[in-house]
Parts: structure tokens; sequence; C-alpha cells
């Protein structure tokens, strides 16, 4: 039974994770239509992460034969980033 502290040590981790995420103030929908609006096209993937010290949504959007990656600052709503990179990269 030395197993057992261990287990429940390491199921309590992810738990101890998601506290240290504050609340964004833009909701991950509002989020979404701002990306959409600066890069029109189709969400592939999409994440709530924080990125050089302040949290962020970032979503890669797909547009033909390129992805758009548009990053969405979680409390401001200003868009932090907008960079490219082909669609056959992301495989």
């Amino acid at each position: 039974m030395k197993f057992l502290p261990v287990a429940v040590a390491m199921a309590a981790v992810p738990f101890a994770v998601q506290a240290q995420q504050p609340a964004a103030k833009i909701s991950k929908a509002q989020a979404e239509a701002i990306a959409l609006k600066a890069a029109p096209g189709k969400i592939v993937e999409s994440d709530y992460e924080k990125e050089d010290g302040s949290w962020r949504y970032s979503f890669d959007i797909r547009q033909g034969q390129r992805i758009h990656e548009v990053g969405v600052d979680a409390f401001t709503g200003k868009i932090v980033e907008s960079s490219y990179e082909t669609a056959g990269d992301k495989d």
C-alpha cells in the first residue's frame, strides 16, 4: 500500500493547476468572435493559456491552405498575436 499516497497526490495535481488559472473577463465565445473578425475562416484548434506572463485565448484558424494563429488577451480582448503557417506545418 505504499503507492496509495502517491496516487492520491498525483490525482490532486490537475485540480491545483486549474485553481491557478484566473477567470477571464472575456468569454471564449467573445474571444472567438474577435479572432474570426480579424481572421475569417474555420477555427480548428483553441486553447486558454498563459504566455509571456498574461492569459490569452489562442485560436488556429484555417484559411484555405494556411493556418492563421490569433491570440486574444483574456482580460482586454485585444489581439496579442497574429501569425501564419501553412496547413501542412500543423500535422
